[in-house]
């Protein structure tokens, strides 16, 4: 069930939905119009184009042929004008139903997020459902291109945070997340760059091909030499038709052109990067376009971050501008009639070749730092969005050491945001002072794993500068490790449990680092892999290792005889989870309650499905 706030806007985006398709509806219906009108044009000025021409009147024949490609041209302009509405409007109905998908849950119509691979050795990048499908990245990211996607993904698997990088990311979230013309516009306009495409738009194809492509030779020196013969041409020509001189502009124009044929052959490539690199930067165009006219508030976060859109020499509309001039002017080789022409007067192809290379050069240098704004800003929107559309979710307070004085983390209702609401179970949490250590323990299936993977996803969350799920969260800045999903390896001969060492060693071995940051480890069922006698021994002993060490940290367990560690040491504290049967059903509340368990379920669940157990044991 949703809450009130989150109910309302789930019903807005509902009939904005609705509202979208049947826009979209009207629009196809005009397009199909659109078909019979120019096709009846295209029959009509045929009809009329015959009638002229059997009057034997040639002005009524030019007349007709001139009325209807007039006609007709006109009626391909607006049906173009229909097609691009289509487009819009179902960009905009892919978005807002992707919004409605992200608030329900429903992990089919959510997009998959491009990820970027990250190291067996991540201290918690495999634990915590953060990347990969039905993930918090996949309902986090709302980026369009895989640079923007990969940003975000670095934000939630940052091993050191920087907690005056968290503190600004919060605060441009929450501007952000205030201007909700500003998030769907730029969704929106980055949703055209790949409209065309089934995957994630990636720049970085684009940077790597202006770094390949750049020519070695420039093209100034020649562009001197033709433009200097072509003038002599126009001027030789114009005193020999007045009688002034001989036909020397014969000999400058045979120099010019043999100049020009034998370095043509290198101008071609030229021409192809130029349509090349248009049609690529004319997917961008919208989005650049959009963040470089925004009216920002000069003393916004959001407007220290676009200046590279804004600042004089570096407008992208400039550039966009050049660039299709110079593909616009390269295409007329399509004619080589009127392409003959223009380069005997003058060394058209050459100019614009020397003007793309002046460019392609320029764009090298700039197009990153746009690319890297644009993937910064995706990012960012994607955690606005995240807030927006959780509106019972907190922004989390994050603090420093200087605030030494406050405990170390206190969460009040946390939840896990990839479980559904209705289902959804949240818990108070805190820690006071470094080296505690909390053992979980409970039956099987009353929660431990899920309350681990809680805490771990919510301090990704703050660390990230999201909001978190919680009616309230304070914590410092940590360095985070998990033992949760712990997996052997075939390929390497690894079994579980020496996996699990392997794992454990390094969780101690960053605890046992000498860093600015104290570490909060996560640990699922300690040593699961072993007997109980020997999981019992080690896992006492790696307890009491933890305690007093520069971090804090969860253990969950199902063996209650490592409760009693409490009991020796004073920062050890005993949690539980609980059940209760009813008619032969087990019930569970997912309540964190203070204490050890004092119930275990294994015998029961096997004795619900079927499996024979000896209860004289």
């Amino acid at each position: 069930m949703r809450s009130g706030k989150k109910e309302i806007r789930y019903q807005v985006l509902t009939r904005h939905v609705k509202r979208l398709e049947r826009e979209i509806i009207k629009l196809q219906e005009l397009d199909r119009r659109y078909f019979w009108v120019r096709l009846g044009v295209l029959l009509a000025g045929a009809l009329g184009i015959f009638i002229a021409y059997q009057s034997r009147i040639s002005f009524m024949l030019l007349i007709a042929g001139l009325f209807f490609l007039v006609i007709f041209s006109l009626v391909v302009y607006f049906n173009r004008k229909v097609k691009q509405s289509i487009l819009r409007f179902s960009l905009s109905r892919r978005y807002f139903g992707d919004q409605l998908a992200r608030m329900d849950l429903d992990w089919a119509e959510i997009p998959l997020a491009p990820v970027d691979p990250q190291d067996e050795g991540h201290p918690f990048a495999s634990d915590l459902n953060l990347t990969g499908d039905h993930s918090l990245h996949q309902l986090l990211n709302t980026a369009i291109s895989r640079g923007g996607s990969y940003r975000l993904q670095d934000w939630l698997l940052k091993q050191v945070p920087d907690l005056d990088q968290v503190s600004s990311r919060q605060a441009t979230v929450r501007e952000i997340q205030s201007l909700s013309g500003f998030r769907s516009r730029l969704a929106l306009s980055s949703g055209l760059v790949s409209a065309d495409e089934d995957e994630a738009w990636d720049g970085e194809n684009l940077i790597s091909w202006l770094e390949r492509k750049v020519e070695v030779k420039s093209l100034k020196p020649l562009l001197g030499v033709l433009s200097a013969l072509a003038a002599a041409n126009i001027i030789l020509f114009a005193l020999f038709t007045f009688d002034l001189v001989p036909a020397l502009w014969m000999i400058t124009l045979a120099i010019y052109a043999g100049v020009y044929l034998f370095t043509y052959r290198n101008l071609d490539e030229v021409f192809g990067q130029a349509q090349h690199l248009s049609t690529t930067l004319d997917k961008f165009r919208a989005v650049l376009v959009y963040l470089e006219r925004y009216s920002y508030r000069m003393d916004s976060r959001l407007y220290q971050i676009c200046q590279p859109f804004w600042k004089a020499g570096r407008r992208p509309s400039s550039y966009l501008r050049q660039i299709s001039l110079i593909a616009s002017a390269s295409s007329i080789s399509a004619n080589p009639v009127v392409w003959l022409l223009i380069n005997v007067l003058v060394p058209w192809d050459v100019f614009f070749a020397y003007q793309l290379q002046r460019y392609k050069a320029k764009m090298q240098i700039i197009l990153p730092g746009w690319l890297d704004v644009w993937y910064e800003l995706e990012a960012l929107n994607s955690l606005a969005n995240f807030s927006y559309l959780n509106p019972g979710y907190t922004f989390p307070r994050v603090v420093g050491d200087e605030n030494s004085g406050e405990v170390l983390f206190v969460g009040q209702a946390l939840g896990h945001p990839l479980i559904p609401e209705e289902v959804k179970v949240c818990n108070d949490f805190s820690l006071q002072k470094l080296g505690e250590v909390v053992i979980i323990t409970g039956s099987n299936m009353s929660g431990k794993s899920t309350f681990l993977r809680t805490i771990g996803v919510n301090l990704c969350l703050a660390f990230a500068g999201a909001s978190v799920n919680a009616d309230n969260l304070v914590t410092k800045v940590f360095r985070l490790f998990t033992v949760i999903q712990v997996s052997d390896s075939l390929t390497d001969g690894i079994s579980y449990f020496y996996a699990e060492v392997r794992r454990l060693k390094a969780l101690l071995n960053a605890l046992e680092m000498d860093h600015d940051r104290p570490l909060f480890f996560l640990i699922d069922e300690i040593f699961r892999g072993t007997n109980n006698r020997e999981r019992q021994i080690g896992g006492r002993a790696f307890v009491k290792t933890l305690v007093g060490g520069h971090g804090v940290g969860l253990i969950s367990t199902h063996d209650l005889e490592l409760v009693v560690i409490a009991d020796e040491l004073p920062n050890v504290i005993n949690y539980h989870f609980q059940e209760e049967v009813t008619q032969g059903r087990m019930i569970f509340d997912y309540l964190l309650r203070s204490g050890p368990s004092q119930t275990t379920n294994a015998l029961q669940i096997m004795c619900m499905e079927g499996l024979p157990v000896d209860k004289s044991s």
